[in-house]
């Protein structure tokens, strides 16, 4: 008996952490060059994904202090969503189809520059998918616990995605 609770030693069970490994990002985007600007995928599930970006000093956005300005952070936020989006259709057998943020009514940044070398996590959950394609994800930005920004972003992955951008350019 172990005590006070009265479960026995037997009745106790080991439960292994299951650890995922997931592709590299570039295998997940379309993003390449300087404008990748996630570093990896940590976590995943059917409508959440979190992801991990480094404030790089040296990168095209960043400022004399070598932050990046928050404004950046709605494309964080869509790569983000980019990744989940790739993941699950590879846990499905497929692709993922090409798509396009549409935008935001409600990005808040809680900070006006993400700092120089900062390991920022970024959280994404669907909270919206329809036949036609368009979607909409809950989003974060934490750093050290501390949330520097949040929004609902909107998106769209037309079925004929070429058809799509010709047709954007030709109105």
């Amino acid at each position: 008996m172990n005590g006070q609770h009265g479960t026995t030693d037997s009745d106790m069970t080991c439960i292994e952490e299951h650890i995922e490994v997931f592709p590299p990002i570039d295998e997940l985007i379309p993003h390449r060059g300087t404008m990748l600007l996630m570093d990896d995928v940590t976590s995943c599930s059917d409508d959440t994904l979190t992801a991990r970006a480094t404030v790089r000093a040296g990168a095209w956005y960043a400022d004399e202090r070598g932050a990046m300005p928050a404004w950046i952070g709605i494309e964080l936020m869509a790569q983000g969503v980019a990744a989940h989006v790739a993941l699950i259709a590879m846990r499905a057998g497929g692709r993922a189809r090409p798509g396009v943020l549409l935008g935001t009514r409600s990005y808040q940044a809680h900070v006006s520059a993400f700092a120089r070398d900062a390991r920022l996590d970024i959280g994404v959950r669907e909270v919206l998918r329809s036949e036609e394609g368009h979607g909409a994800y809950e989003c974060t930005i934490d750093h050290g616990g501390e949330r520097y920004a949040d929004a609902v972003i909107k998106i769209y992955q037309p079925h004929d995605f070429q058809t799509f951008i010709e047709g954007s350019f030709s109105s």
